[in-house]
């Protein structure tokens, strides 16, 4: 899953792609650097940034989603607004990527149940802009698993499909280092589930302390998309659905080496 950020102030790439020229353009790269859809998002969700309106969301997204379809692209949107991922399956997305898991507004099982199209429920306890959004855990795997076994129930008791699920643990989301190497040591849990796992890590805050704990903000992209690359492995090993990255080719060659050996050892 290539991440398309049609946003100013994304925390890797906010502003490379916010025309919808650039968007459309920058989707094709990841296309043709190994991703297989695309996840295309108008809000950054990074810790700090403000929420846009609907208005400014829809424009920035509804664009590029229906350019890229057109081009044939598989597009994931990402968002938390209900009106928004049904104007983005409009245009010509097919799935709905929910960091909020449906908490962010009602209506958006309503929505995926009633389109048929795929839902990811992210582990979420709110907004990163939340002081109030809890980060502490006893148990870090086991409530962040009973904590998305608790979305995917609402959102099968409000119509969707299991089948139409996918399960996103978070990384990041109201979690710290420590608790993001937790979750990663054990995806076993999560892929036990029985629903196609998401692995979101690329880039994020943890794998720049990894590479430049003194100065994180020193880790340069190459240095983040190593790590990232890492972290594919993992998730192809614990049989992951996919995972979200900006970077997709070194991913690809990551997860195609797994597979390798896979069918070796078979």
């Amino acid at each position: 899953m290539g991440v398309l950020n049609v946003t100013p102030d994304s925390f890797s790439d906010g502003g490379r792609w916010f025309t919808q020229a650039d968007a459309v353009a920058h989707g094709i790269e990841l296309l043709d650097g190994g991703a297989d859809l695309i996840d295309v998002g108008g809000e950054s969700t990074r810790p700090g940034s403000a929420r846009v309106s609907e208005e400014e969301e829809l424009a920035r997204v509804v664009p590029v989603v229906r350019e890229l379809a057109r081009d044939g692209a598989t597009i994931s949107v990402d968002t938390m607004r209900v009106s928004v991922a049904r104007a983005a399956l409009d245009a010509g997305a097919t799935i709905i990527n929910d960091v909020s898991a449906g908490q962010s507004e009602e209506g958006m099982f309503d929505l995926a149940a009633g389109s048929g199209a795929p839902l990811v429920l992210m582990h979420w306890r709110g907004l990163l802009t939340d002081a109030s959004a809890p980060v502490h855990y006893d148990d870090t795997v086991r409530e962040v698993a009973d904590e998305l076994r608790a979305r995917v129930d609402a959102a099968i008791a409000a119509g969707v499909q299991r089948d139409a699920l996918i399960i996103d643990p978070g990384l990041g989301f109201s979690k710290n280092a420590e608790h993001n190497w937790e979750v990663l040591a054990r995806l076993d849990v999560f892929a036990d589930i029985g629903l196609p796992l998401l692995v979101a890590a690329s880039r994020k805050r943890f794998l720049a302390s990894l590479v430049s704990p003194d100065d994180p903000g020193a880790a340069t992209q190459e240095q983040r998309d190593a790590a990232t690359a890492a972290i594919t492995v993992m998730a192809a090993q614990a049989g992951a659905w996919a995972v979200r990255v900006h970077e997709p080719n070194s991913s690809r060659i990551a997860a195609e080496a797994v597979t390798a050996v896979r069918r070796a050892g078979s």
